[in-house]
C-alpha cells in the first residue's frame, strides 16, 4: 500500500514538472525573489547626521571662507559642493574649481572623499579629480572636524602642493624637476576648463566698451537672490 502511495506521489510530481515550462519557472522564481532583491540596498548615511551637517553649513554662511563659495542643495543636505577660486600667484589664478565632498556611510568615523569636478593639473589631484590630502587621510579626526576646515585645507592645497605624495605622477615630477613647465601646463588647463565667464566685451579701435551699470545691476540682483535663497534654506532646516 505504501509503495503504491509513493509511486502515485512520484508520478504526480513528474506530471507537474512536465506541465511547467521553463518560462513559467522563470516567472515563478523572479516573483518569489523580487521582495528579497528590494531588501538588499547599499549602505546609507545615517539620517541623524543631517542636523549636524546643516549646522556646519550654517557656520560657513555666518563665517564665509575667502575664495570658497558653498553651493547649497535644499533637496539633499548631504550633497556638499563648493566653488573654489584659484589663489593669486598660482597657475590656478583666474579659475573657479568645483569641489565636492562625498560622505561615506561610516561618516564621521571614516573621512569624506574630496573630488574636483573641474579638470585640474595638480600633483595631489588624480586625473579623475580625486584629492589626496592628509586631513582626509591619516590626520582625519572623527571627533574634531568641520566642513569649513576641510574646504580651507583644499584651498591651501592649491597654493602649496605636496609632490611627495602625488596622485598625478606627471604633475608631481614636473613640479619637482621643472616648475616653469609645470606652471605652464597647469595654467593651460586652467584657461581651458576653469576660467570665469566674464561679461561680454565689445572691442573697437583701441577701445573696450563695457556696460558697467548693467554689469553692476546683474551682480546686485544675483547677490540678492543668493541671500534670499540662503534665508529660505535656513528656515527649512
Amino acid at each position: 500500500m505504501k509503495n503504491d502511495i509513493n509511486v502515485n506521489f512520484i508520478n504526480t510530481q513528474k506530471l507537474f514538472c512536465q506541465r511547467l515550462s521553463i518560462n513559467n519557472l522563470n516567472k515563478f522564481f523572479s516573483k518569489s525573489t523580487k521582495p528579497l532583491v528590494k531588501m538588499i540596498q547599499e549602505p546609507q548615511i545615517n539620517p541623524q547626521l543631517a542636523p549636524v551637517i546643516a549646522k556646519q553649513l550654517q557656520m560657513i554662511i555666518k563665517q564665509p571662507i575667502d575664495g570658497v563659495h558653498v553651493i547649497f542643495n535644499e533637496q539633499d543636505v548631504f550633497d556638499i559642493q563648493a566653488d573654489i577660486d584659484g589663489p593669486v600667484d598660482t597657475p590656478f589664478q583666474g579659475g573657479v574649481f568645483r569641489c565636492k565632498l562625498i560622505l561615506p556611510p561610516q561618516f564621521p568615523q571614516m573621512a569624506p572623499k574630496g573630488l574636483f569636478n573641474t579638470k585640474i593639473f595638480h600633483p595631489n589631484v588624480s586625473e579623475k579629480g580625486e584629492i589626496c590630502v592628509n586631513t582626509l587621510k591619516k590626520d582625519w579626526n572623527p571627533l574634531q572636524w568641520s566642513l569649513k576646515n576641510i574646504f580651507e585645507v583644499i584651498k591651501c592645497l592649491l597654493i602649496v602642493p605636496f609632490p611627495e605624495s602625488s596622485l598625478n605622477e606627471e604633475a608631481g615630477k614636473l613640479f619637482m624637476e621643472n616648475y616653469d613647465e609645470y606652471f605652464k601646463r597647469a595654467k593651460l588647463l586652467t584657461n581651458i576648463y576653469a576660467l570665469k565667464q566674464e561679461a561680454n566685451i565689445l572691442k573697437g579701435n583701441n577701445q573696450i566698451v563695457i556696460d558697467e551699470a548693467d554689469k553692476k545691476n546683474k551682480v546686485t540682483q544675483t547677490q540678492q537672490k543668493k541671500e534670499n535663497d540662503q534665508k529660505k534654506w535656513l528656515k527649512r532646516i
